[in-house]
């Protein structure tokens, strides 16, 4: 499940629906699995559910490239065995893995024909996952009304499927509603949602939704009906010791009585989710309660005490790197100080809140500049035309009447082209700034003169080098070390030591490249042949190794698990240039 924050708490689940074939939630053995995987006196739609679990269950959010892996023995299987529904459901999960690594594009085409599949098949409930993910990937896009086609359709097939997952596909339309300000549409979908969670005996997910519908009312200024959502919602979660349930109805609940300015009620349901988010060790929850305490205080009067929250808040925002929650946190700090009187303090948080929102929402800017320049056509052709059918106008006209529709005509288009010359000299600012980014993300997945050679040419040729030393590292026991660490613990533990292994390859003057998985990959000597490869590589192996050894004994020391590194190293002539037409990179 993936959840999507507001500024109050959280406002909707969205769901990567399985599209499995009657594989519920249960404990997973993966040795158990693997053994039926491999016996091929197994039926073959029994091996090939077992690897279905192996691929979602054990690799798809926590390592989505092994997750893409797994579905491909599951999809050769099933093609062999001309087993289509089989397929589907590995494209499905391989469309998942790329959708949850950012890959948008390649995820959409494996939905595509994964729901092209289920529909041969006549397997409608797989259609119905399937097209609810596709609404998904319309919605990360910003394309709200594409998003609301699919989950419609999705709801289509589910309904006439008899899906249980039906309660989901409603909230993520309610969702878009939600977000398109159609709140009136957001409630309907809400109530049919918590219906069909409850018919299905999904006391949890009505719980959430219930939640989300208080929201809906608080948006529309309805407090009192908020506050009985969120005590619905949180009476349920009480109810089942769904603790994360609970902290989120708290949050609601402490932001529903800061609007109504009920402040002490407000501070006593903030202190008491965050209390629940602390031994959740839910990082997003807390940095959220944190600051919205923070903004509490500050409303009081009580600027120490805010301005010591919120940093709080910033200092762990920054750790897990979300810029929404960094943004706030800034935003909290900036208000706070200025009402302090400390403006030096709080032009500086301003400044870092305002770079962080240009970053949030850059791509939304673009799509901006491209309606702009889309209306500005559109504007100039209706111009042209009017212009035409005014002079037609005017050659029937007496003199006099002709002289003046020309000369307004004239005025009328010096006014429009000035507005809009005014209107794309800013955009040209804008695009060259955009411009400038884009040049610095080319050259940080390229060398440079590979990158200069592809601008210039649309394609950049292999090159034989003779002598290149290439390294390649990877993690013993990553994957026990994988079982004992949450999936963000572990990615940053990885962020942590790639990031380091970046700047050893710079100070050594090595090529980065690539990492796939808990291995990674660079080499000395290319794109520029050099006679120092040899040694440059081995300074930075052992550099690395250092890296590694320093971590293991502070790990150690403080009772956390641990990497230990394998480093290889070999010499020899190469083939270098960029790999795909895709996504591209160089190898």
């Amino acid at each position: 499940m993936v959840s999507r924050t507001s500024t109050s708490c959280l406002i909707a689940c969205f769901v990567f629906l399985t599209a499995h074939l009657s594989i519920r939630a249960q404990s997973v053995n993966f040795d158990s699995l693997w053994s039926i995987w491999s016996d091929p006196a197994n039926a073959d739609t029994v091996r090939l559910k077992a690897m279905q679990r192996i691929a979602w269950e054990g690799y798809l959010f926590s390592d989505p490239d092994s997750a893409y892996h797994f579905a491909q023995l599951e999809y050769d299987l099933a093609a062999e065995r001309g087993l289509k529904r089989h397929m589907a459901v590995a494209l499905n999960v391989q469309a998942v893995s790329f959708h949850v690594r950012g890959d948008l594009s390649q995820a959409l085409d494996h939905y595509q024909r994964s729901q092209a599949l289920f529909e041969e098949a006549g397997g409608l409930a797989g259609a119905a996952a399937v097209l609810n993910n596709i609404g998904n990937i319309h919605y990360d896009r910003g394309d709200l009304p594409r998003a609301l086609d699919a989950y419609i359709k999705s709801l289509d097939f589910a309904v006439r499927s008899g899906d249980p997952d039906i309660g989901d596909m409603l909230q993520n339309i309610a969702l878009v509603h939600y977000d398109m300000k159609e709140y009136d549409q957001a409630l309907e979908y809400d109530d049919q949602s918590i219906r069909a969670h409850l018919e299905h005996g999904r006391e949890a997910s009505a719980a959430e939704v219930i939640g989300n519908r208080g929201l809906v009312h608080q948006q529309m200024g309805q407090l009192d009906k908020a506050i009985i959502d969120h005590e619905e919602g949180l009476s349920i979660m009480e109810r089942l010791g769904n603790r994360s349930g609970i902290a989120s109805a708290l949050h609601n609940l402490g932001s529903v009585y800061a609007d109504l300015g009920d402040e002490d009620r407000a501070m006593d349901h903030y202190q008491r989710s965050l209390v629940l988010k602390k031994e959740l060790e839910d990082q997003a929850g807390i940095i959220s309660s944190t600051t919205n305490i923070g903004n509490l205080f500050r409303k009081q009067g009580r600027y120490k005490e805010a301005i010591q929250w919120c940093t709080e808040a910033l200092r762990l925002a920054e750790e897990v790197g979300v810029m929404e929650h960094e943004m706030a946190c800034n935003e909290c700090l900036y208000a706070a100080h200025k009402v302090a009187g400390d403006f030096a303090q709080a032009l500086r948080y301003r400044e870092r809140a305002e770079t962080l929102r240009d970053s949030l929402f850059n791509n939304e800017n673009t799509k901006k500049i491209t309606r702009l320049g889309m209306q500005y056509e559109f504007d100039k052709k209706e111009a042209a035309t009017r212009a035409a059918q005014e002079k037609k106008d005017a050659v029937a006209a007496e003199e006099l009447r002709r002289q003046k529709v020309v000369r307004n005509g004239f005025m009328g288009g010096f006014a429009l082209v000035a507005l809009f010359a005014g209107v794309f000299l800013s955009q040209r600012n804008r695009i060259g700034k955009e411009k400038k980014r884009s040049e610095e993300l080319l050259l940080n997945i390229l060398p440079e003169e590979v990158a200069d050679e592809l601008k210039e040419k649309g394609e950049a040729e292999a090159k034989l080098i003779d002598q290149v030393t290439v390294l390649f590292t990877d993690f013993k026991g990553f994957t026990a070390m994988s079982e004992k660490l949450s999936p963000k613990e572990l990615v940053k533990d990885l962020h942590e030591c790639f990031s380091a292994f970046d700047r050893i390859c710079e100070e050594h003057g090595l090529e980065k490249i690539k990492t796939i998985g808990d291995a990674y990959m660079a080499a000395g000597g290319l794109p520029t042949p050099n006679t120092t490869h040899a040694s440059d590589v081995i300074k930075a192996a052992l550099a690395m190794r250092d890296f590694i050894a320093e971590g293991k004994e502070r790990k150690i020391n403080a009772g956390l698990p641990y990497f230990e590194i394998r480093i290889g190293v070999h010499t020899g002539p190469v083939v270098a240039g960029i790999v795909g037409v895709k996504k591209f990179q160089y190898d």
